[in-house]
């Protein structure tokens, strides 16, 4: 079975299922029609709040009730999770009242070893009982500091690799290298789309990473050399099922969060699209994406 499932046969198996529940008079929804074969997907899914920078806090709770997602790596953008505590106390409250939960913060960005900004960004977290940091730009200074920090806390870092542009972390082997020797709790976030511009094999990344990988930020290329060849999930030659396979190889128990950074005033249908398309590979390798 090919790696990248091609979207028009998989809208087309999926029009044939719903043909055949229809014929047989049940009519049962998809995840009634897989549930006595079906076992719970390995992979959780959730959302980079970042995918609806240009959107105020209410509005995406508003579009994580229409995708049926709940989780959230969220971000100091917009009003989704404001470093102010009363601020920051008000979005908790939002998130909770519409069931919303909170697995990681960031990107935050580390880089100064300045040790009152990195103890502040540890204690923001603190507040939202936020486990993993997603570290965008961590210098070799700033790791120092940080790694005397994660011990205090006990709040994991995943450093996040952005791609050739970055100076220390362009994938996530430059990530491994610089975090050999620290703290276990100082792990990678496997920006996907980063990784394979920088030349990384993505699968082969999420075996040598294994229990150090806290966070994967999703997205597609068209192109796996150019970032601007942003698409949908399933639109692109990133290799998601061989992803999620990785993934369920090495026992990963973290989330699988959507970053789709293109179409920042029109998100929705890419990211309606990218979430089917996840959901759709999942079922295909005979996992319940739906409760």
């Amino acid at each position: 079975m090919q790696e990248n499932l091609s979207r028009r046969n998989f809208i087309q198996t999926s029009a044939i299922a719903a043909v055949a529940c229809v014929a047989s008079g049940a009519a049962p929804s998809f995840a009634q029609a897989v549930a006595e074969t079906g076992k719970p997907s390995p992979v959780k899914l959730g959302l980079c709040s970042y995918t609806f920078r240009n959107f105020s806090r209410a509005q995406l709770i508003e579009y994580m009730k229409q995708l049926h997602v709940t989780d959230l790596n969220a971000k100091d953008v917009k009003d989704h999770l404001p470093m102010d505590p009363a601020a920051e106390e008000q979005a908790l409250a939002d998130y909770k009242a519409a069931g919303i939960k909170l697995h990681a913060a960031g990107a935050i960005y580390f880089r100064s070893p300045d040790e009152s900004d990195i103890r502040s960004k540890f204690e923001y977290c603190k507040r939202a009982g936020i486990g993993v940091i997603v570290a965008g730009d961590p210098t070799p200074e700033s790791l120092k500091w940080i790694e005397r920090f994660v011990k205090e806390y006990d709040i994991k870092i995943a450093i996040h690799n952005h791609g050739p542009e970055d100076k220390f972390f362009p994938s996530p082997f430059d990530v491994l290298k610089a975090i050999q020797g620290l703290d276990p709790r100082i792990g990678c976030c496997i920006d996907v789309g980063h990784a394979a511009r920088a030349g990384a094999n993505v699968i082969e990344a999420i075996h040598a990473t294994g229990s150090r990988l806290y966070d994967v930020h999703m997205k597609d290329l068209a192109n796996l050399h150019e970032k601007d060849s942003q698409v949908a999930v399933g639109e692109g030659l990133m290799p998601i099922r061989g992803i999620f396979q990785a993934l369920i190889d090495i026992k990963y128990p973290g989330f699988v969060d959507l970053e789709y950074e293109i179409h920042g005033n029109d998100p929705m249908p890419g990211v309606i699209e990218s979430f089917g398309y996840m959901r759709g590979v999942l079922d295909g390798m005979g996992y319940l994406t739906h409760a």
